[in-house]
């Protein structure tokens, strides 16, 4: 394979011209190509860098662009441009050097031959375009960042690309009926509904955004910067409800760098219930998490939920729930949900979610997802997972290229964890509500004993993973649903054990340590059962442990659930 070169001009057409007419690549040759002004940076590919740059000179948004490198290499052709395009736009957008200023209908994962190869060499052109400045941090370095996972410049699966294709077609077609829509996106951990929430919303703003005459090219989205699919869809007031306090803030500091969404709300359910005018659309991630009646973690949150009730359904009926808010706020939504990822009482009932399920079958508005994109051990890991804290479980079985892995001393966790975070990054201690969290009030005390580790739950609810120290704390279930890590090390506390004699898993309400977790449910007349709540703690320890991209460690605080599950996580 040839050597590539990177050729660098003032976006100056006489230059750009001169240049052309004595290389004949900048004038008929398959190339990637940057613009950037030293806040902006675009990227793009043509088979004529010429022609291109002419066309861009035109363009109201590109005039202001200061300076042009074009990588040419006499081996490109159009599949590998729009590949080493979709890398440059994935890792300019997760690296926050720029403010990215593409659609993301760019980004593509088209397969094609000697693809290995070239992409070996994107990462050559990555090093020398960061030696000039135009990246401020490395590979590994972006890909652990929450502006890289959390991007809306993502190559889709087959099933988010379908799901978002049928999802416009309805929006626009309900639109122009003028007749409103409840959508559900359904899947498991790791299909990537955060993915298509994100990515559809950016996809709506481009189209908001777009010159009609510039429509994407190479996309099965062009046709929505069309005609009345574009007239239909252009003018929407979208919001995103995130019920999770941390992923909530890390969307929002995305969102707040990405072109094309600063005027997006990322809103607290209390944020939607309290809007004064309603939403086109309101886009619900983790939907699943949104709140029944029940008591709030302060007085003010509990004179709210009243208010808002009253102010938009003339009473304080306690059935009253956050998705019926979510109802009344907008003319469109679409839910983002997984029955399996409810963690509290709190949250809707599961018989709530089934019916929002059902009736998004029944209206052909429901979407499945199923390709697994977090966990490298796949979906038979997610399933394995899920059976293994159940009263049904699996035969024991290894996955490839996944590393987990029980440990019966938690010191040894700890310290490989660190080891771990030192080389990869990404590597933190999880753990359920088996520890009361002391050091909230008391910063120098400790809150999970282990015999001879001592250890702190998080120290802050927003953004902890990215949080300087947080390898050396433990996080709760809010501070890492919806995130990823390299490396999970989940510690199962001892609100779960094993019951021998019955051969099922146990509850021990004395050590659940979530008072919000398990009290009941004064308003609604509803009392839980220790049966009720291990319900909710199995659903902890199965996000938890499917939080792990490379892999999961565990180490079990209950002497008989860890024999128990050592013939499932000791391979």
């Amino acid at each position: 394979m040839s050597d590539f070169a990177i050729e660098r001009f003032p976006f100056d057409m006489d230059i750009i011209d001169t240049a052309g007419e004595t290389e004949p690549k900048l004038v008929n040759w398959p190339i990637v190509y940057t613009l950037d002004d030293d806040r902006r940076i675009y990227v793009g590919e043509s088979l004529s860098a010429v022609s291109r740059m002419h066309q861009h000179h035109e363009h109201p948004e590109k005039q202001g662009m200061k300076r042009v490198r074009i990588v040419v290499d006499e081996t490109f052709n159009k599949s590998v441009c729009l590949d080493l395009e979709s890398y440059l736009i994935r890792y300019f957008a997760g690296d926050g050097r720029y403010e990215l200023v593409n659609g993301n209908t760019g980004v593509t994962d088209a397969d094609y031959y000697g693809r290995e190869q070239y992409q070996a060499r994107f990462d050559e052109i990555f090093e020398q375009l960061r030696a000039e400045g135009l990246f401020s941090r490395t590979i590994p370095e972006i890909e652990n960042s929450d502006l890289f996972k959390l991007s809306p410049y993502k190559a889709l699966t087959r099933d988010q690309a379908v799901a978002i294709e049928q999802i416009l077609e309805g929006l626009s077609a309900d639109q122009r009926a003028g007749v409103g829509s409840e959508i559900v996106v359904q899947g498991d951990p790791g299909t990537g509904k955060t993915v298509v929430a994100i990515y559809l919303t950016k996809l709506l703003r481009d189209i908001a955004r777009a010159d009609p005459d510039e429509q994407p090219e190479d996309s099965m989205f062009a046709d929505f910067f069309l005609g009345e699919h574009r007239a239909a869809l252009a003018d929407l007031h979208i919001g995103m409800v995130i019920p999770q306090q941390s992923l909530r803030a890390s969307i929002h500091d995305v969102f707040r760098r990405v072109t094309g969404l600063h005027d997006v709300d990322v809103l607290s359910p209390f944020d939607a219930g309290k809007a004064a005018d309603p939403y086109d659309l309101l886009i619900v991630d983790e939907a699943h998490r949104l709140g029944q009646r029940a008591s709030q973690p302060s007085a003010m949150l509990n004179r709210e939920f009243t208010e808002i009730n009253q102010t938009l359904f003339g009473d304080d009926d306690p059935r009253h729930t956050q998705l019926d808010w979510i109802r009344a706020r907008s003319r469109h939504r679409i839910l983002l949900l997984d029955t399996a990822q409810s963690v509290r009482p709190s949250d809707l009932p599961t018989a709530t979610l089934q019916q929002v399920i059902d009736q998004a079958e029944q209206t052909g508005r429901r979407y499945p997802l199923f390709s697994q994109l977090r966990v490298q051990g796949g979906r038979d890991y997610i399933d394995y997972v899920r059976r293994v804290l159940s009263d049904d479980p699996p035969e024991p079985r290894y996955f490839s290229g996944y590393d987990l892995r029980l440990f019966d001393d938690p010191a040894q966790l700890v310290r490989v964890i660190r080891q771990r975070d030192a080389d990869i990054g990404l590597c933190r201690l999880v753990a359920g509500y088996g520890w009361p969290w002391r050091s909230r009030r008391d910063p120098s005390a400790w809150d999970i004993d282990l015999g001879d580790v001592r250890l702190r739950w998080n120290s802050t609810l927003t953004d902890w993973i990215n949080t300087p120290g947080s390898v050396e704390e433990v996080g709760s279930i809010h501070t890492v649903q919806g995130y990823d890590l390299n490396i999970a090390g989940v510690i199962i506390g001892p609100e779960l054990g094993w019951d021998a004699e019955r051969r099922r898993l146990r509850f021990s309400r004395a050590d659940y340590h979530d008072r919000k977790g398990k009290e009941n449910n004064r308003r609604l007349g509803i009392t839980y059962t220790d049966d009720d709540l291990l319900h909710y703690v199995e659903n902890i320890y199965r996000v938890l442990l499917t939080r792990g991209m490379k892999g999961t460690y565990v180490y079990v605080a209950d002497p008989e659930l860890r024999e128990h599950l050592r013939r499932y996580f000791e391979m």
